[in-house]
């Protein structure tokens, strides 16, 4: 079961991992509302659906002030949004993340990299999947520059190792401060990817921030079905009907659903 990129990082974030501070809502009001909490000088607006490309179709676009968040998300709320990974006549949207941007200038160079981990079939091991060329299709890099895609088997008896996270910031050429939150970072991912009976979590891009932090700037996220029977927290996303209700209160709040 697929979730929204707002679900997944509520998940991340609960193991430790990085996000963006963010607010997500159903109105325009309600986002203008809620944005005034982020300490930004540019908003990020993010179309939530379940499909890849949502920037090539319009659906994630940045503001520099209230008012723009004001005029954008009235653009994106009840557009069908078309994306590649969409069906020809696109997908409704029906609400948006708002991010704080993560992009500021500072001390050292940015860099983005791509991260996942899911099951390797063949082997019956959970894998990491791994590239220093992150934010781009990760297919592209596949077929052009294979030699820049690493893996990480993690024996199930052991699971992740602490030489094997030192490894992957390793071979993404990290170092210093870096190097030690993106160790940090692995080790969150995996966790919210095993405590989250998960079948996929990919980010992408995860951004090594001009002032070294390791953050999850975009997720996707799949839950295994046949599992959700041991997480109570998360039956609101069994309910896809859109409401303002259960803001707060469940492990999953704001999920967007009628269930309390």
């Amino acid at each position: 079961m697929n979730i929204h990129e707002h679900q997944a990082k509520q998940i991340l974030k609960k193991y430790g991992a990085t996000v963006p501070n963010g607010v997500f809502g159903l109105t325009v009001e309600e986002l203008v509302e809620k944005s005034k909490s982020l300490k930004t000088k540019k908003y990020v607006l993010k179309a939530q659906i379940h499909a890849g490309g949502r920037g090539k179709g319009g659906g994630v676009k940045i503001a520099k002030s209230l008012e723009e968040v004001k005029k954008i998300a009235s653009e994106i709320l009840g557009m069908n949004l078309v994306t590649p990974q969409t069906p020809p006549e696109g997908k409704l949207v029906r609400k948006i993340l708002i991010a704080e941007d993560v992009y500021y200038d500072g001390e050292s160079e940015r860099s983005e990299f791509y991260i996942s981990v899911l099951l390797n079939r063949s082997s019956s091991k959970n894998m990491i999947i791994y590239s220093t060329e992150g934010g781009v299709d990760i297919e592209t890099v596949a077929e052009k520059t294979p030699n820049l895609i690493f893996r990480e088997e993690v024996e199930s008896g052991n699971g992740l190792l602490p030489f094997q996270a030192r490894k992957i910031a390793f071979n993404l050429g990290l170092s210093g401060e870096a190097f030690k939150n993106m160790v940090q970072f692995i080790t969150s991912l995996y966790q919210a990817y095993q405590m989250s009976d998960a079948s996929l979590f990919e980010i992408n891009p995860v951004l090594k921030s001009s002032d070294n932090k390791i953050i999850a700037v975009d997720s996707k996220v799949s839950l295994d079905d046949n599992a959700l029977f041991r997480h109570k927290e998360y039956d609101c996303l069994l309910y896809t009907s859109p409401s303002p209700r259960d803001q707060r209160g469940s492990g999953m709040a704001g999920c967007g659903c009628k269930k309390k």
